[in-house]
């Protein structure tokens, strides 16, 4: 009966996404159907209710509601320019300057904003004029936007730590913060080196008038309150001043007085939409997460997991072997579902197999948000891709081509994160986290 069930499960699940059905009603319905053809209906919808309440009834999942509205008012609140300026006073004259500042911004853009989506239509609606103007290729300026706006989704502080915590039965989300640095680092700066490769190729170069210490102070002064929410928010989860949910928390009031108060980038009466927007993405993200709560029950019930698990072992016993034919899932899996749903879905399918194999959970979630991160540039319905292509108001088949180096860079990244342990748990384990 088990196999039956774990068939009609995937089934319905696979059938209701071809028809386009949001995927929290395509995890519950195929979670419902399994259960009422499989289980007492009475007792199935019980369960099916408790479940869905309890799945969001967690401390920890508290820090999502508040991270998604300190992003939303990051976003809104001219975060990135002063980023982008800061960027470029560092890289000054280097080959492929623009590029590089493009990536560098993506990376602190996208760790405040903590989505790989807002931070190609801020950091790339504000590069691509300006790399154009001097002279650079479109279609290279919008493959090096799309490829480095996932960053962000791997430093810190991020929501698909949070959900991977949830998913995997109580990782630590301070640890998860700690071993995403340097994977997220190691993924920026592998870009930048095709970057300047291909800008130092082509003369790219900004011929501009030398600056000011004026303007140099200027720059600083106004990037450092933007940088200074990422040592807030790790310093006093590392100190123990706050827990990650506080710290998301403290995130909104000090995303709100920078962007309202200090920028004046956001007036008050634009405050609501905000707060709807936020409520609006936030629901979303907790039906999600309630409905795989439910599917969570019915694949402990059908065996499916352990079933993979020895279907796995069996082909190979072959670390290397394994963690490749993960990587594989996981990669398809990204270019069509939402980080988390597919964190939620598949943790839990996976986690049996890793274990097995003596991967520590930590590393596992890095290499499971990377994974799901480069879905999301990667055809044929990658989301990152397809807006990123949107806001430089090009095909995306005409940057495919230009984003191959990039895809040779960020797949090296993600092998040294699947195979050198170090590279998730040195920073977390230097800092008495593991």
């Amino acid at each position: 009966m088990q196999i039956e069930a774990a068939i009609v499960l995937v089934i319905v699940f696979f059938f209701l996404l071809a028809m386009s059905v949001p995927v929290s009603f395509s995890i519950i319905s195929a979670a419902l159907v399994t259960i009422v053809m499989f289980l007492n209906p009475q007792f199935g919808m019980f369960i099916s209710a408790q479940k869905l309440a309890s799945g969001i009834d967690s401390f920890t999942l508290l820090a999502v509601p508040f991270f998604i509205l300190a992003g939303q008012l990051m976003s809104s609140g001219g975060i990135a320019k002063r980023l982008i300026n800061l960027a470029m006073l560092i890289l000054g004259r280097v080959p492929g300057s623009l590029a590089l500042t493009n990536v560098a911004a993506n990376a602190m853009f996208g760790s405040l904003s903590g989505s790989g989506i807002a931070a190609a239509t801020a950091v790339g609606g504000v590069m691509g004029p300006l790399e154009k103007e001097e002279g650079y290729d479109e279609k290279f300026s919008a493959a090096c936007n799309i490829a480095t706006a996932p960053v962000g989704q791997l430093i810190p502080p991020t929501n698909a730590f949070i959900v991977y915590s949830a998913a995997s039965g109580g990782a630590a989300v301070a640890t998860l913060f700690m071993a995403g640095w340097i994977p997220g680092l190691l993924w920026a700066f592998l870009c930048m080196i095709v970057a300047f490769i291909y800008g130092k190729k082509h003369g790219y170069v900004v011929k501009r008038e030398k600056m000011t210490a004026a303007v140099v102070g200027k720059t600083i002064l106004d990037s450092i309150p933007s940088l200074l929410l990422i040592v807030i928010i790790i310093g006093g989860i590392l100190s123990g001043y706050f827990t990650p949910t506080e710290a998301s928390g403290v995130a909104v009031i000090y995303a709100f007085i920078l962007s309202v108060f200090v920028y004046k980038s956001i007036k008050l009466s634009e405050i609501k939409d905000i707060l709807v927007n936020a409520a609006v993405t936030t629901t979303i993200v907790m039906l999600i997460i309630g409905a795989s709560s439910v599917l969570s029950f019915v694949l402990s019930f059908t065996g499916l997991p352990q079933a993979i698990s020895n279907l796995m072992l069996g082909v190979s016993d072959n670390k290397i072997v394994i963690l490749l034919m993960i990587n594989i899932i996981l990669l398809i899996v990204g270019t069509f579902m939402d980080m988390a749903p597919a964190l939620l879905i598949f943790t839990p399918i996976f986690l049996p197999v890793i274990t097995a194999i003596g991967m520590d959970p930590i590393q596992f979630g890095v290499m499971m948000v990377m994974n799901l991160s480069i879905g999301t540039i990667t055809p044929p319905v990658g989301s990152v891709l397809f807006v990123g292509c949107s806001v430089a108001k090009l095909k995306v088949e005409d940057v495919i081509g230009k984003l191959i180096p990039f895809f040779g860079a960020i797949v090296v990244a993600l092998l040294f994160v699947t195979f050198v342990p170090a590279i998730s748990t040195w920073l977390p384990t230097v800092l008495g986290l593991m």
